[in-house]
């Protein structure tokens, strides 16, 4: 077991390293610090993001940017309806060599990367979206009966339309579940509007540089999953998640009549994982309930959904959350 005092000296390096690889990612994506702290925790958690937006919101300028700022291999796939599972994996060729003997060779796809941006993910047919389902999952792919590693660390940044539905496919719940995080990428405000006006109309542009290289993101990674967290916070993510699964005893009224189904226990891990990441960002050794409470809609809005009855009602899925949560957070107060 690691010391005490060796272990605080690493948080205390990584959290100075992360505050200059914010700054770095802010030279190029003005403003809007909720996103860019929450693709940093999907990063640092050793996860996946679902950027969700309007188009013309910088979400792939932000991506780009990741990629650079903390030194990983990235690759853009353009989702279409004519995308096919051999565009993203690859695929094997038949080679003839001089002496005309052939063999098949492996071309590998774009998902041999460190860094993913799946473009507006949802406009690939079922077919083509399920070629990410295990590498997401498992960091490998198989193809032509042949499993292949993906790199290390492996992270899938994927942006989505919320408004636009024709032609498109929505993601189904089991890809859905495997984003560590959904990132809800809003209008900026009037100052910072203007802030991108100036920035980005000029003759040249800020550049950012990288900060962490392949390794060093990697044992960020590592530290973070060293860090302590209190039974108080631990009971607190239990009793979250399991507040919004209708079936629980001890689910509320309102949660039994709006949710149609609750998130399941990769949830729980996605919490326990990015509370430590928030507080990492915030200077801090250890998270709080504070910490559960702020990522509750990141990590808790794409794992559940309302029923048909909440919907025809308007119910809004983020409200339920946050006033679920704020309950709960009363009630442990209290208790």
């Amino acid at each position: 077991m690691s010391d005490p005092a060796d272990l605080v000296a690493e948080i205390e390096a990584l959290e100075q390293k992360l505050t200059e690889a914010k700054a770095s990612i802010t030279r190029r994506f003005i403003g809007q610090e909720r996103v860019v702290d929450l693709t940093l925790t999907a990063l640092l958690c050793g996860g996946h993001a679902l950027l969700i937006g309007l188009p013309g919101l910088g979400k792939t300028r932000l991506i780009e940017t990741l990629s650079t700022v903390m030194g990983l291999d990235g690759n853009r796939i353009q989702f279409t309806p004519d995308l096919m599972p051999a565009d993203i994996l690859g695929s094997e060729v038949l080679d003839t060599d001089t002496d005309g003997r052939r063999s098949f060779r492996f071309v590998p796809g774009p998902i041999f990367c460190q860094l993913l941006m799946a473009d507006e993910i949802n406009r690939a047919s079922p077919r083509t979206q399920s070629a990410l389902l295990q590498a997401m999952q498992e960091r490998v792919v198989t193809v032509a009966g042949e499993d292949r590693s993906l790199d290390a660390p492996f992270h899938v940044l994927a942006t989505q339309n919320p408004i636009e539905q024709e032609g498109t496919y929505p993601l189904p719940e089991a890809q859905l579940d495997r984003f560590l995080v959904q990132v809800d990428v809003l209008y900026p405000d009037r100052d910072t509007e203007r802030d991108i006006l100036l920035a980005t109309t000029g003759v040249t542009e800020e550049e950012s540089t990288q900060v962490f290289s392949q390794g060093e993101l990697l044992a960020a990674q590592t530290l973070l999953r060293r860090m302590p967290v209190g039974e108080s916070v631990v009971d607190m993510i239990l009793n979250l998640v399991r507040a919004f699964r209708p079936d629980e005893p001890d689910a509320s009224d309102l949660v039994k009549s709006t949710v149609s189904w609750g998130p399941g226990p990769r949830a729980a891990q996605a919490l326990m994982l990015t509370v430590r990441a928030r507080a990492l960002l915030q200077g801090r050794l250890a998270p709080n309930a504070e910490d559960v409470i702020d990522m509750a809609r990141p990590v808790l809005s794409h794992r559940m959904a309302l029923n048909f009855a909440a919907r025809a009602r308007g119910d809004s899925l983020s409200e339920l959350i946050e006033t679920t949560a704020a309950a709960l957070t009363r009630t442990e107060v209290a208790a």
